[in-house]
């Protein structure tokens, strides 16, 4: 898998007119003849120092997708123009060299899999009887810090499991394993997946996530016992123009607070959060801390967003199944336990003493609640594509996705 040698690397730093090509940025710092920060290229070799990464590849080598073993299995990063190529992931540097954080070590990557749920009577994140706060909330090991085992890999594709143990905030001890594979997709695939051949002058990236867990206890996951989730969060760099878009059906013109959840870590403000009947858009530049999401009855498949400064649209597909129980993940116990979300979205922001993690935004599929009786499994898919290039081709993908045209997104904040 990993086949990026040195005598691949240097030729490709070595490229001039990166910088002219749609998702290329200049690649090469003269001085050092290293790839310059934002290039997949520089994170590729940042993350070497910690990792035995898997780097996933298509045949032509253009479209690349960094798969960590060590940080719980997630896709760090990806490119769609080879190393010279912008990087999409967030990756979060500073946290590599820091201590071991009590609450969550946040090492970034634009896709990983956490479980649910975060908060209510059946959390992963609190003990038993503990108060929902801040100082008692701890992201289990085995999804923040523990290292996870590549079952099988190729160039195109990678299998990592781990097996876990986890005391929910019932007390119930659910024993579990988690398999997820990783597959990048080519540019017939892509098509296929999306529907619609984007256009000759857009560049594009898509990967697939497969993720299954599986009830290895001796006892089904009930009601009363309480059952995890899979979880998927993708995080991404901001910038003062960057847009989440996410559509949802309200073929019953209901009001907007029986489709969204808008106050996770309090309400967002108004100049913030703009929706029509059929999508919500969600400033995301990483300067105001607020979270949203769908409810899994009003939830389509999919959502997205748009970078007009990058020129850079991401789309984010995933199963939604409207009439199955969604876990709520808030912290607090009063709330029913099945009143949950299915698509969340997040735009990170300073916090009350001034300190951020990021910046960065993040966009997050979630599965129902998982009703496993001893040995069986549920699966759920999630897949991340970004096309960059012309704003005619970026267009059409748009409309075909997410309902909505470019000009209609710029123009909301």
């Amino acid at each position: 898998m990993k086949k990026l040698l040195t005598s691949l690397l240097v030729p490709f730093m070595l490229t001039t007119n990166a910088c002219n090509e749609p998702g290329k940025s200049p690649d090469v710092s003269k001085e050092t003849n290293t790839p310059a920060i934002g290039t997949f290229g520089y994170d590729l070799q940042f993350l070497e120092k910690f990792d035995q990464v898997v780097v996933l590849k298509t045949a032509d080598s253009e479209a690349q997708v960094i798969v960590s073993p060590k940080y719980q299995g997630k896709v760090f990063t990806s490119t769609a123009a080879n190393l010279q190529g912008a990087s999409f992931g967030w990756v979060n540097y500073k946290a590599f060299s820091a201590p071991v954080d009590a609450h969550m070590n946040a090492y970034g990557g634009e896709n990983r899999l956490w479980l649910g749920p975060e908060g209510g009577r059946f959390s992963l994140y609190f003990k038993p009887d503990s108060k929902m706060v801040f100082e008692n909330w701890k992201t289990p090991a085995d999804i923040d810090t523990a290292s996870w085992n590549v079952l099988q890999k190729n160039d195109q594709s990678v299998t990592l499991q781990k097996h876990m143990q986890l005391v929910n905030y019932t007390g119930t001890n659910l024993i579990l394993t988690v398999d997820r594979t990783i597959s990048i997709l080519d540019k017939q695939q892509i098509k296929d997946r999306i529907g619609l051949a984007p256009d000759s002058s857009v560049r594009s990236i898509g990967y697939e996530t497969v993720n299954v867990i599986t009830n290895n206890s001796n006892i089904a996951w009930t009601e009363k016992t309480g059952m995890p989730c899979l979880w998927l969060l993708d995080m991404f760099k901001p910038s003062p123009g960057t847009v989440i878009v996410v559509p949802f059906n309200n073929a019953n013109r209901d009001s907007f607070d029986l489709i969204a959840t808008t106050n996770y870590f309090g309400e967002i403000a108004a100049e913030r959060l703009k929706h029509n009947d059929s999508t919500l858009f969600f400033k995301a530049d990483g300067q105001s801390r607020g979270k949203l999401g769908i409810k899994p009855g009003k939830a389509k498949p999919v959502a997205g967003s748009y970078d007009a400064a990058g020129k850079i649209l991401t789309v984010i597909l995933f199963d939604v199944e409207p009439g199955a129980r969604y876990l709520n993940q808030e912290w607090n116990t009063s709330k029913p336990s099945f009143s949950g979300d299915a698509v969340n979205a997040y735009n990170d922001g300073p916090l009350a003493d001034g300190s951020q993690m990021g910046p960065f935004y993040e966009i997050e599929s979630v599965s129902p609640a998982a009703f496993l009786k001893p040995a069986e499994s549920q699966t759920h898919h999630h897949a991340v594509f970004h096309f960059t290039g012309d704003e005619k081709g970026l267009d059409q993908i748009a409309q075909k996705l997410l309902g909505v045209n470019l000009q209609t997104i710029r123009q909301q904040f």
